[in-house]
């Protein structure tokens, strides 16, 4: 049985305009380079004929991931009602620095911590999850437990 993939609705979205792009542009682009590696000559001891075929074998393994996650995708709408949940958007503050910060609960696959997207199987999600505008999440790090508070869910 295969594995569900939860994601949000942006999130399958972007899925598939990844999964477009890729078969439409990245094939492309990738038979341009085979047919130009092939005006080399010998293809025995051609580099960039190698080089080309394997990026080929590279696109198809990840169209094919890609299409994996695609069929087998779970939309997960944010249940609201001021929980944290998948999808939530929410503010917290540390309570020791009193820094603000926001975050996206979303799918592993989607995570960008950067941008604020966190994986809900990471330690801030996991302490965040269920937690109400007020609540004190507990999170464990290597420094000690940081403490932070729900401002808003949304």
């Amino acid at each position: 049985m295969s594995e569900t993939y939860e994601m949000t609705a942006e999130g399958l979205v972007a899925l598939r305009t990844e999964v477009e792009e890729l078969e439409t542009t990245g094939r492309a682009r990738i038979a341009a380079e085979i047919k130009t590696a092939r005006d080399f000559g010998d293809l025995k001891e051609n580099a960039e004929y190698h080089a080309a075929k394997d990026a080929q074998g590279m696109l198809e393994a990840r169209i094919s991931q890609l299409r994996e996650r695609l069929n087998h995708a779970k939309v997960v709408e944010t249940r609201g009602g001021g929980m944290v949940t998948f999808g939530s958007h929410v503010s917290v503050v540390d309570e020791e620095s009193g820094k603000q910060s926001e975050y996206e609960l979303v799918s592993a696959q989607d995570a960008a911590p950067a941008a604020g997207r966190l994986s809900v199987e990471s330690p801030v999600a996991v302490a965040l999850r269920g937690k109400r505008t007020g609540d004190v999440a507990a999170v464990h790090t290597p420094r000690g437990v940081r403490r932070l508070r729900v401002v808003n869910v949304s």
